[in-house]
């Protein structure tokens, strides 16, 4: 979209989203897309099609930076949640029945969950198309957000080996 656009969607003044485009540009988050826009506004386009944080150790180097970002990425999942609630009366009855919004508690250790990422991010590359105009990509597809968490439950009872329940998860610092 244009920076324009851009900054009526993130109530800012287009200033500011234009110099911040051109920093997200400079860093090699976001690209021109020359295919849109026209002389007076320059289109943008992400570069990446996915997030995830791949820097364990990130967070004990720059821990504000990585929580300001995980927070914004947080902010960000939990805007386009809210977006498809809100249009979802409007959307065509194939979309309305295909959408899902669940939750599901799982016990597992550590080296399970990094076994459950895998499998979820292998699955999701089978029907990784990242337009709908993609090698590939059938006839009505749409692009679809796929939001997945596989986070610890730290107010939720533990139940020890010695069938004793804990009040919650305790993580003991490194």
């Amino acid at each position: 979209m244009g920076a324009t656009r851009l900054a009526e969607l993130l109530s800012v003044n287009s200033g500011t989203a234009r110099y911040h485009l051109r920093q997200l540009a400079a860093a090699g988050f976001v690209e021109e897309d020359t295919e849109r826009g026209n002389a007076r506004e320059r289109w943008w386009r992400s570069v990446h099609q996915s997030t995830w944080l791949d820097d364990p150790e990130l967070a004990e180097r720059e821990p504000e930076a990585t929580m300001a970002y995980l927070n914004s990425v947080a902010a960000t999942y939990t805007l386009r949640v809210q977006r498809t609630i809100n249009e979802l009366p409007a959307m065509p009855r194939a979309w309305r029945n295909s959408w899902d919004m669940s939750d599901c508690t799982l016990r597992l250790t550590p080296e399970e969950a990094a076994s459950l990422r895998e499998e979820l991010w292998a699955v999701i590359t089978r029907y990784r198309r990242d337009t709908p105009e993609a090698a590939g990509a059938p006839e009505g597809a749409e692009r679809v957000s796929v939001i997945s968490h596989i986070l610890p439950e730290l107010d939720a009872p533990v139940r020890r080996a010695d069938g004793r329940s804990d009040s919650a998860i305790g993580f003991e610092p490194s």
